[in-house]
């Protein structure tokens, strides 16, 4: 089995320039706090490109998957041209849409993120648009240096932690979205298929045993059926 893929840089770039002009049209907007103060200390704000309800305070993800609940842009957004050509862009269903802001001396504590793997059938992008070389964005242990204008992709399941311990605030256009079949073949350029696959868990013989025992009591034709799969 191939190494699960932690991150991956994409080789291509936004305009600099522009991010950072349509994110000064909005920085004096209302940024609210991040919804998780126990995961952070000093400033951590961000503010909705698009949501649910079409409200830029309203920063929270749609639950992972493809349904219903799309979402819309916000009031903030109509004024970005150009983060709207970047979303545009991007042809997968976006699940949350932001801008987060970690201010100077701010750091985020080591975390993980519930299913926001590649392997999971959705996934997080991160382009900096304003960022310092002392911000430390470890992932896994490993420290990623994410430039202003690239885009990255980042396996939320593993622990990361952001500490920005330079002279300016950051801030990173952050995109959550479903997998499909265009982002396979962007994913797929820069890493092989199998490093998007979950590992199964291996099981002792011992284990094995008490699981068959079990599905021989249970005797339903699926039980039968799942025990000659573990006989094999």
């Amino acid at each position: 089995m191939d190494t699960l893929i932690r991150s991956i840089k994409f080789p291509f770039a936004f305009d600099v320039e522009k991010l950072q002009n349509d994110v000064g049209k909005i920085l004096n907007e209302k940024w609210v706090d991040h919804y998780n103060p126990k995961d952070y200390s000093g400033k951590w704000t961000c503010i909705a490109l698009m949501s649910q309800t079409g409200k830029s305070d309203y920063v929270y993800a749609v639950p992972n998957g493809p349904g219903d609940i799309k979402l819309v842009a916000t009031e903030v957004l109509n004024s970005c041209t150009y983060f709207k050509e970047i979303l545009d862009s991007f042809l997968f269903e976006k699940t949350a849409v932001r801008l987060l802001q970690l201010a100077v001396g701010a750091d985020i504590k080591p975390h993980s993120d519930n299913c926001l793997g590649y392997e999971d059938g959705s996934f997080r992008l991160h382009i900096p648009i304003i960022t310092n070389s002392e911000v430390e964005f470890f992932l896994d242990s490993t420290r990623l240096t994410m430039n202003e204008g690239e885009c990255w992709y980042i396996n939320a399941n593993f622990i990361h932690s952001v500490a920005n311990r330079g002279y300016k605030d950051r801030i990173h256009l952050v995109i959550d979205g479903i997998r499909n079949e265009w982002t396979d073949a962007m994913f797929y350029k820069e890493a092989s298929e199998n490093q998007f696959i979950k590992p199964v868990p291996s099981i002792s013989d011992e284990q094995k045993k008490l699981i068959i025992a079990e599905l021989r009591r249970m005797n339903t034709p699926r039980a039968n059926e799942m025990i000659k799969e573990l006989e094999i």
